[in-house]
Protein backbone atom coordinates (compact mmCIF):
# COMPACT_ATOMS: atom_id res chain seq x y z
CA UNK A 1 0.00 0.00 0.00
CA UNK A 2 1.14 3.21 -0.76
CA UNK A 3 2.13 5.58 1.45
CA UNK A 4 -0.48 8.79 2.28
CA UNK A 5 -0.11 11.85 1.14
CA UNK A 6 0.16 15.14 2.45
CA UNK A 7 -0.19 18.92 2.21
CA UNK A 8 0.43 21.87 4.53
CA UNK A 9 -0.07 25.15 3.38
CA UNK A 10 2.49 27.90 5.17
CA UNK A 11 1.55 30.94 6.21
CA UNK A 12 3.80 34.22 6.79
CA UNK A 13 3.59 37.42 8.18
CA UNK A 14 4.87 39.88 4.99
CA UNK A 15 5.92 42.20 7.76
CA UNK A 16 8.93 39.85 9.66
CA UNK A 17 11.76 39.03 7.82
CA UNK A 18 11.75 36.21 5.20
CA UNK A 19 14.21 33.75 7.04
CA UNK A 20 12.49 33.97 10.43
CA UNK A 21 10.18 31.12 10.19
CA UNK A 22 9.75 28.72 13.05
CA UNK A 23 11.58 25.91 13.97
CA UNK A 24 8.31 23.28 13.20
CA UNK A 25 7.91 24.86 9.81
CA UNK A 26 11.49 24.56 8.89
CA UNK A 27 11.42 20.98 10.00
CA UNK A 28 7.78 20.99 7.57
CA UNK A 29 10.21 22.12 4.51
CA UNK A 30 13.06 19.99 5.06
CA UNK A 31 11.28 17.07 5.30
CA UNK A 32 8.94 17.55 1.92
CA UNK A 33 9.00 15.91 -1.16
CA UNK A 34 8.23 18.85 -2.55
CA UNK A 35 7.62 22.64 -1.73
CA UNK A 36 5.86 24.68 -4.04
CA UNK A 37 4.91 28.50 -4.56
CA UNK A 38 3.70 30.84 -6.95
CA UNK A 39 4.64 34.37 -7.74
CA UNK A 40 7.91 34.01 -9.42
CA UNK A 41 11.03 33.22 -7.62
CA UNK A 42 12.09 36.41 -6.60
CA UNK A 43 9.50 36.09 -3.72
CA UNK A 44 11.96 37.31 -0.62
CA UNK A 45 10.61 34.45 1.01
CA UNK A 46 10.82 32.12 -1.83
CA UNK A 47 14.54 33.09 -2.05
CA UNK A 48 15.06 32.69 1.77
CA UNK A 49 14.29 29.04 1.05
CA UNK A 50 16.32 28.64 -1.82
CA UNK A 51 18.99 29.58 0.25
CA UNK A 52 18.85 27.16 2.59
CA UNK A 53 19.31 24.57 -0.07
CA UNK A 54 16.08 23.48 -0.53
CA UNK A 55 14.42 23.35 -3.97
CA UNK A 56 11.43 25.13 -4.41
CA UNK A 57 8.53 24.48 -7.31
CA UNK A 58 7.45 27.78 -9.30
CA UNK A 59 3.56 26.67 -9.97
CA UNK A 60 1.14 28.75 -12.63
CA UNK A 61 -0.13 31.68 -10.45
CA UNK A 62 -4.31 31.25 -9.90
CA UNK A 63 -5.95 29.29 -7.11
CA UNK A 64 -6.91 26.70 -9.52
CA UNK A 65 -3.23 25.76 -10.72
CA UNK A 66 -2.50 26.05 -7.08
CA UNK A 67 -4.65 23.38 -5.83
CA UNK A 68 -4.35 21.16 -9.08
CA UNK A 69 -0.43 20.89 -8.35
CA UNK A 70 -1.10 20.34 -4.66
CA UNK A 71 -4.07 17.82 -4.71
CA UNK A 72 -2.18 15.86 -7.51
CA UNK A 73 0.68 15.65 -5.76
CA UNK A 74 -0.45 14.53 -2.56
CA UNK A 75 -2.55 11.98 -4.11
CA UNK A 76 0.33 10.57 -5.44
CA UNK A 77 1.97 9.81 -2.04
CA UNK A 78 3.66 12.83 -1.59
CA UNK A 79 3.93 15.05 1.44
CA UNK A 80 3.99 18.74 0.21
CA UNK A 81 4.66 22.42 1.53
CA UNK A 82 2.95 25.67 -0.08
CA UNK A 83 3.97 28.64 0.90
CA UNK A 84 1.64 31.68 0.36
CA UNK A 85 1.95 34.77 -0.83
CA UNK A 86 2.14 38.04 1.18
CA UNK A 87 -1.84 38.13 0.95
CA UNK A 88 -1.82 34.45 2.64
CA UNK A 89 -3.79 33.82 -0.42
CA UNK A 90 -7.34 33.61 1.23
CA UNK A 91 -8.94 32.13 -2.05
CA UNK A 92 -6.92 29.29 -1.70
CA UNK A 93 -7.19 28.49 1.51
CA UNK A 94 -11.53 28.83 1.24
CA UNK A 95 -10.95 25.83 -1.82
CA UNK A 96 -8.72 23.60 0.76
CA UNK A 97 -11.23 23.95 3.22
CA UNK A 98 -14.11 23.36 0.31
CA UNK A 99 -12.25 20.16 -0.75
CA UNK A 100 -12.09 18.88 2.61
CA UNK A 101 -15.72 19.23 3.03
CA UNK A 102 -16.93 17.71 0.20
CA UNK A 103 -14.37 14.89 -0.34
CA UNK A 104 -13.30 13.78 3.59
CA UNK A 105 -12.22 10.62 2.49
CA UNK A 106 -9.51 11.99 0.27
CA UNK A 107 -6.57 9.81 0.88
CA UNK A 108 -3.97 12.51 2.34
CA UNK A 109 -4.44 14.84 5.11
CA UNK A 110 -4.10 19.05 5.29
CA UNK A 111 -2.93 21.27 7.40
CA UNK A 112 -2.48 24.55 7.80
CA UNK A 113 0.91 26.27 9.71
CA UNK A 114 1.58 29.52 10.63
CA UNK A 115 5.21 29.93 9.75
CA UNK A 116 6.00 33.38 11.64
CA UNK A 117 4.10 35.96 13.90
CA UNK A 118 3.90 39.78 14.10
CA UNK A 119 5.66 41.05 16.29
CA UNK A 120 4.13 44.25 18.69
CA UNK A 121 4.52 47.24 15.73
CA UNK A 122 4.31 45.20 13.05
CA UNK A 123 1.54 46.98 11.41
CA UNK A 124 3.39 50.35 11.80
CA UNK A 125 5.54 48.48 8.42
CA UNK A 126 2.02 48.57 6.81
CA UNK A 127 1.21 52.14 7.41
CA UNK A 128 4.86 53.26 6.28
CA UNK A 129 4.19 50.91 2.85
CA UNK A 130 0.29 52.56 2.36
CA UNK A 131 2.01 55.85 2.78
CA UNK A 132 4.97 55.55 0.56
CA UNK A 133 2.81 54.17 -2.19
CA UNK A 134 -0.09 57.30 -1.19
CA UNK A 135 3.20 59.79 -2.16
CA UNK A 136 4.04 58.16 -5.07
CA UNK A 137 0.46 57.47 -6.51
CA UNK A 138 -2.18 59.77 -4.86
CA UNK A 139 -2.05 63.35 -6.51
CA UNK A 140 -3.34 65.67 -3.03
CA UNK A 141 -0.69 63.24 -1.39
CA UNK A 142 2.16 64.42 -3.59
CA UNK A 143 1.50 67.79 -3.57
CA UNK A 144 1.66 68.31 -0.14
CA UNK A 145 4.50 69.95 2.12
CA UNK A 146 5.19 70.51 6.12
CA UNK A 147 3.35 73.85 6.07
CA UNK A 148 0.13 72.47 4.47
CA UNK A 149 0.10 69.42 6.31
CA UNK A 150 0.54 72.40 9.89
CA UNK A 151 -3.12 72.50 10.32
CA UNK A 152 -3.94 69.04 10.10
CA UNK A 153 -1.15 68.11 12.86
CA UNK A 154 -2.60 70.92 14.67
CA UNK A 155 -6.23 69.73 14.49
CA UNK A 156 -5.37 65.90 14.83
CA UNK A 157 -3.93 67.06 18.24
CA UNK A 158 -6.83 68.93 19.50
CA UNK A 159 -8.95 65.84 18.15
CA UNK A 160 -7.01 62.91 20.49
CA UNK A 161 -7.38 65.30 23.10
CA UNK A 162 -10.94 65.54 23.08
CA UNK A 163 -11.17 62.04 22.94
CA UNK A 164 -9.31 62.07 26.11
CA UNK A 165 -11.53 63.74 27.62
CA UNK A 166 -14.74 62.27 26.98
CA UNK A 167 -13.20 58.98 27.89
CA UNK A 168 -14.37 57.37 24.60
CA UNK A 169 -11.37 53.95 23.99
CA UNK A 170 -12.46 53.69 20.42
CA UNK A 171 -12.78 57.42 19.96
CA UNK A 172 -8.90 57.45 21.03
CA UNK A 173 -7.84 54.37 19.24
CA UNK A 174 -9.09 56.52 16.15
CA UNK A 175 -7.88 59.94 16.80
CA UNK A 176 -4.46 58.42 17.85
CA UNK A 177 -4.33 56.68 14.60
CA UNK A 178 -4.92 59.75 12.31
CA UNK A 179 -1.86 61.62 14.71
CA UNK A 180 0.54 58.85 14.24
CA UNK A 181 -0.78 59.35 10.05
CA UNK A 182 0.55 62.33 10.51
CA UNK A 183 3.84 61.74 12.23
CA UNK A 184 4.83 59.24 8.90
CA UNK A 185 3.02 61.62 6.77
CA UNK A 186 5.38 64.46 7.54
CA UNK A 187 8.20 62.11 7.96
CA UNK A 188 7.82 60.94 4.09
CA UNK A 189 7.29 64.42 3.13
CA UNK A 190 10.81 64.91 4.34
CA UNK A 191 12.37 62.03 2.48
CA UNK A 192 11.95 63.70 -0.29
CA UNK A 193 14.08 66.46 0.45
CA UNK A 194 17.82 66.54 -0.81
CA UNK A 195 19.03 67.13 3.11
CA UNK A 196 16.09 64.76 3.87
CA UNK A 197 15.26 62.07 6.45
CA UNK A 198 12.86 58.98 6.93
CA UNK A 199 10.94 57.52 9.27
CA UNK A 200 13.48 55.27 10.43
CA UNK A 201 15.82 58.44 11.47
CA UNK A 202 12.89 59.85 13.35
CA UNK A 203 11.85 56.42 14.97
CA UNK A 204 15.87 56.00 15.97
CA UNK A 205 16.37 59.77 17.42
CA UNK A 206 13.57 59.03 19.54
CA UNK A 207 14.85 55.96 20.97
CA UNK A 208 18.18 57.00 21.58
CA UNK A 209 17.16 59.94 23.47
CA UNK A 210 14.90 57.34 25.88
CA UNK A 211 17.27 55.33 25.91
CA UNK A 212 19.76 58.10 27.53
CA UNK A 213 17.47 59.88 29.25
CA UNK A 214 16.69 57.01 31.38
CA UNK A 215 19.63 55.37 32.58
CA UNK A 216 17.66 54.38 36.00
CA UNK A 217 16.32 51.77 33.44
CA UNK A 218 19.10 51.45 31.06
CA UNK A 219 22.20 52.09 32.87
CA UNK A 220 23.36 52.20 36.60
CA UNK A 221 21.56 55.14 37.61
CA UNK A 222 19.53 54.73 40.39
CA UNK A 223 16.13 56.72 41.01
CA UNK A 224 13.57 56.11 43.96
CA UNK A 225 10.36 57.52 42.70
CA UNK A 226 9.06 59.77 39.63
CA UNK A 227 10.67 63.56 40.94
CA UNK A 228 14.04 61.96 40.99
CA UNK A 229 12.94 59.73 37.56
CA UNK A 230 12.16 63.90 36.45
CA UNK A 231 15.25 65.74 38.33
CA UNK A 232 17.45 62.81 35.75
CA UNK A 233 15.34 63.73 32.82
CA UNK A 234 16.07 67.66 32.96
CA UNK A 235 19.88 67.32 34.15
CA UNK A 236 20.37 65.34 31.16
CA UNK A 237 18.56 67.24 28.74
CA UNK A 238 20.50 70.43 30.05
CA UNK A 239 23.73 68.86 29.20
CA UNK A 240 22.87 67.47 26.05
CA UNK A 241 21.10 70.99 24.59
CA UNK A 242 23.36 73.62 26.50
CA UNK A 243 20.87 76.18 26.31
CA UNK A 244 21.51 79.79 27.38
CA UNK A 245 17.89 80.27 29.14
CA UNK A 246 15.41 78.17 30.65
CA UNK A 247 13.19 79.78 28.49
CA UNK A 248 14.17 77.99 25.01
CA UNK A 249 12.28 75.33 23.69
CA UNK A 250 9.01 76.29 24.48
CA UNK A 251 6.79 76.91 21.67
CA UNK A 252 5.82 80.63 21.57
CA UNK A 253 2.86 79.21 19.69
CA UNK A 254 1.37 76.96 22.07
CA UNK A 255 -2.12 78.50 23.52
CA UNK A 256 -1.45 81.18 25.99
CA UNK A 257 -2.50 79.35 28.92
CA UNK A 258 -0.21 76.29 28.02
CA UNK A 259 2.45 78.97 27.26
CA UNK A 260 2.03 80.50 30.68
CA UNK A 261 2.17 77.65 32.47
CA UNK A 262 4.84 76.16 30.67
CA UNK A 263 6.79 79.56 31.16
CA UNK A 264 5.79 79.72 35.10
CA UNK A 265 7.41 75.90 35.95
CA UNK A 266 10.46 77.71 33.84
CA UNK A 267 10.40 80.50 36.64
CA UNK A 268 10.76 78.57 39.82
CA UNK A 269 14.43 77.85 38.09
CA UNK A 270 15.14 81.39 38.27
CA UNK A 271 12.61 84.14 39.76
CA UNK A 272 11.65 83.51 43.84
CA UNK A 273 9.23 81.08 44.87
CA UNK A 274 5.69 82.59 45.08
CA UNK A 275 3.07 81.77 47.21
CA UNK A 276 0.43 79.62 45.40
CA UNK A 277 -3.51 80.00 46.07
CA UNK A 278 -5.21 78.13 48.18
CA UNK A 279 -5.30 74.50 46.31
CA UNK A 280 -8.85 74.36 47.54
CA UNK A 281 -10.19 77.32 45.21
CA UNK A 282 -11.97 76.16 42.27
CA UNK A 283 -9.24 77.40 39.96
CA UNK A 284 -11.32 76.64 36.53
CA UNK A 285 -14.41 78.94 38.14
CA UNK A 286 -11.69 81.94 38.96
CA UNK A 287 -10.19 81.62 35.15
CA UNK A 288 -14.13 81.20 33.87
CA UNK A 289 -15.11 84.93 35.78
CA UNK A 290 -11.14 86.15 34.46
CA UNK A 291 -12.59 85.72 30.97
CA UNK A 292 -15.86 86.85 31.67
CA UNK A 293 -14.09 90.40 33.02
CA UNK A 294 -12.26 90.30 29.72
CA UNK A 295 -15.42 90.03 27.74
CA UNK A 296 -17.20 92.71 29.45
CA UNK A 297 -14.47 95.24 29.31
CA UNK A 298 -13.91 94.00 25.66
CA UNK A 299 -10.18 92.56 26.20
CA UNK A 300 -9.03 89.83 24.58
CA UNK A 301 -8.55 87.17 27.17
CA UNK A 302 -5.83 84.96 25.31
CA UNK A 303 -3.59 88.00 23.95
CA UNK A 304 -4.10 89.61 27.51
CA UNK A 305 -2.61 86.76 28.92
CA UNK A 306 0.14 86.65 26.37
CA UNK A 307 1.62 89.71 26.95
CA UNK A 308 1.48 88.98 30.54
CA UNK A 309 3.57 86.34 29.94
CA UNK A 310 5.73 88.49 27.31
CA UNK A 311 6.47 90.63 30.47
CA UNK A 312 7.06 87.66 32.47
CA UNK A 313 9.61 86.06 30.14
CA UNK A 314 11.63 89.93 29.92
CA UNK A 315 11.58 89.30 33.76
CA UNK A 316 13.11 85.39 33.72
CA UNK A 317 15.88 86.72 31.40
CA UNK A 318 16.80 89.85 33.58
CA UNK A 319 16.92 87.53 36.25
CA UNK A 320 19.15 85.28 34.76
CA UNK A 321 22.00 88.04 33.16
CA UNK A 322 22.13 89.18 36.25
Amino acid sequence: MADAGGIKVVLTSPRVAPGLLTRATWQVLEAADEIGAAGGPDRPDVQAVIGSGLVVTQVESGVAAAWSWLSAAAEAGRQVVWLTGDDGEPGLLRVVADERTRAPEAPYDVEILHGSYDVPGARLIDLVRVMDRLRRNCPWDQEQTHESLAKYLLEETYETLEAIDTGDRDHLREELGDLLLQVVFHSRVAEDAEDGFTIDDVAGGIVEKLIRRHPHVFGTVDAADAAAVEANWETIKAAEKQRSSVLEGIPLALPALALADKVLGRAAKVLPAETPADAADDIGGRLLDVVRDARAAGIDAEQALRVAVQQLSAEIRTAEQS
